[in-house]
């Protein structure tokens, strides 16, 4: 029907997927002038955002200091965000997500979420993992050089620029569980970053648990993807549910996973 072949058109193989769907629907602003990455990006993105609605998404192609162009308020209307996510409307999610967890035993909204990879409408999108090659290992630098990013300063006082929107990859050791993180990643220099992930968040619980076996925490990045990834890692999951399963859901196909 309609909507299924709706649903066919909004499923998305890269980030950039994503960016060409919103111009193509007008919900995009290509901005060619040269732009700092240092307060001036965020500040032009800042008005925007203010705007009503939430203003258009903008993709600024020449970001002074780095020849990759730079996306910024992609999800930041209602409409991009349910576009993000492959539905007409985010409610559509969340009236099916609901409807799940009714049929779960548990007292708490908390006990009712980890029963949800046992429900095989959720465990048909567990990610696999596979084995040929991926995208995402097109291009690979052996001295990669994190400062040709177009990294942005948001606010004056900031202690310098942070990756804002990234998927930080962790396992926990004792378990092998996956947690998918967003966590603001402050930049240092050409191959280092501070890692901002709180006292009480599962990634600091797993870094905390290595420096108790005296070993050092293994951790993957991922920037961009579908944006249901994104999404996924900014969910507030319990403890121990996978956040790309909640991706596979939301975007109803598994998330694909090669060993970076």
């Amino acid at each position: 029907d309609m909507g299924e072949r709706v649903l066919q058109a909004l499923k998305y193989e890269s980030l950039a997927d994503f960016v060409a769907h919103l111009e193509a629907l007008g919900e995009l602003v290509r901005i060619r002038a040269s732009v700092d990455p240092l307060l001036e990006i965020t500040e032009i993105a800042n008005r925007c955002m203010k705007t009503p609605g939430g203003g258009p998404a903008l993709l600024f192609e020449n970001v002074r200091g780095s020849r990759f162009p730079l996306a910024i308020n992609l999800m930041g209307s209602r409409r991009r965000m349910s576009l993000a996510l492959g539905v007409g409307d985010i409610d559509e999610h969340a009236r099916e997500l609901a409807a799940l967890l009714k049929t779960q035993p548990g007292v708490t909204i908390w006990e009712k979420l980890r029963m949800l990879p046992k429900l095989a409408r959720i465990a048909s999108s567990a990610p696999k993992r596979i084995s040929s090659h991926a995208p995402c290992q097109d291009v690979v630098e052996a001295n990669p050089d994190l400062t040709t990013l177009p990294i942005a300063k948001c606010w004056p006082d900031d202690g310098g620029p942070y990756l804002t929107l990234p998927q930080v990859i962790t396992r926990d050791p004792d378990t092998g569980v996956r947690n998918v993180g967003m966590y603001r990643m402050q930049l240092l220099d050409r191959n280092t970053t501070a890692m901002h992930w709180q006292v009480h968040k599962t990634g600091h619980r797993h870094y905390r648990r290595y420096q108790e076996l005296g070993q050092r925490i293994p951790v993957a990045v991922a920037l961009g993807g579908d944006p249901a990834l994104t999404y996924a890692a900014s969910a507030p999951l319990p403890d121990g549910v996978d956040e790309y399963l909640l991706a596979g859901f939301l975007r109803r196909r598994p998330v694909r996973l090669v060993r970076a």
